[in-house]
């Protein structure tokens, strides 16, 4: 099985935050991980915004072992076409609809989400989607 990660339940991973045991038995339990190109960018930012120095060093070299071994979406204009549907039917901010798009390019429904944005978590869960995290 595979499942959809978001940047938030990630970023849990590298940095000690609310639910971040939580985010870690989650994604530990299947670590088939498929996520979206954006989302490099998503933690990558976080990790400098929460860390610094040798933390951050670690944090990003993790980040890096594990980005290598998931399973990436690619925002091509289908995947993008469908994140502005999302947008205006769901009234999803950017990032997160690109999160759908992609999510709903590897099975949608089929897969579970995981995220750890509840405003993204109620879009996933709008959508009929089985949501781990919040």
């Amino acid at each position: 099985m595979s499942q959809y990660v978001d940047a938030s339940a990630l970023v849990k991973r590298y940095v000690d935050e609310r639910d971040t045991l939580d985010a870690v038995a989650i994604l530990d339990a299947d670590p088939a991980w498929i996520t979206a190109r954006h989302t490099s960018i998503e933690v990558t930012r976080a990790l400098a915004n929460a860390l610094d120095g040798s933390r951050l060093a670690a944090a990003r070299s993790a980040f890096e072992h594990d980005w290598s071994s998931m399973g990436i979406v690619e925002l091509d204009a289908s995947v993008c076409e469908r994140a502005v549907g999302l947008a205006l039917m769901l009234e999803v901010r950017t990032l997160d609809a690109l999160h759908l798009g992609a999510a709903e390019r590897v099975g949608g429904a089929a897969v579970p989400f995981v995220t750890f944005d509840r405003r993204l978590a109620a879009a996933a869960r709008r959508l009929g989607w089985m949501v781990l995290g919040v």
